[in-house]
């Protein structure tokens, strides 16, 4: 009766636990990062691209993500003259190699990486302003081609990258 009751004590427990664990991952965010009040606008100048490969709307899509993202998850306005925030820089990577091969090619794995330097100007405080490579990678099944799987993987991959971008400056908010 005993090891009953103890057993349903610990499995409360492990469920409060894993409950509260949930909330709390639920609860942190960078929506709404507490910006230093003084920062008010931004400026993503449009990145260009200096990789061999990829499609033609590399550098849009790109560009497209990070005004969306920084747009969304902050209250920084775009600014075209004299913004307190500015990034600019160059896709410099868009690369495929194979990862893992198999005699049959059924098992194989190619790797599709993207690199991106960033720099990143804060007019306020030129201590926090940075010239950084972020990269990020995708495997795909060797049976397919890079043509066949790009239109999925550079999303991924991209927001990957933003993200990256984005808790490298937000952090420092």
């Amino acid at each position: 009766m005993i090891s009953k009751k103890n057993n349903l004590w610990k499995i409360s427990g492990i469920l409060l636990f894993v409950g509260i664990a949930s909330l709390l991952q639920a609860c942190y965010t960078f929506r709404g990062a507490s910006l230093d009040p003084n920062l008010k606008t931004i400026q993503i100048q449009n990145f260009t691209t200096q990789a061999a490969g990829g499609p033609t709307n590399l550098t849009l899509t790109f560009n497209e993500k990070m005004k969306e993202y920084f747009q969304r998850n902050t209250s920084l306005k775009m600014a075209n003259i004299n913004p307190d925030l500015m990034f600019e820089g160059s896709i410099t990577g868009y690369d495929v190699e194979a990862k893992a091969t198999s005699s049959s090619d059924k098992g194989g794995l190619n790797r599709l990486t993207i690199r991106v330097q960033v720099k990143f100007t804060n007019a306020k405080d030129e201590n926090k302003n940075f010239d950084q490579e972020f990269s990020f990678y995708q495997d795909f099944p060797q049976n397919q081609t890079v043509a066949a799987v790009e239109k999925e993987l550079i999303p991924k991959i991209f927001d990957q990258i933003v993200l990256d971008i984005f808790n490298k400056t937000a952090g420092e908010w």
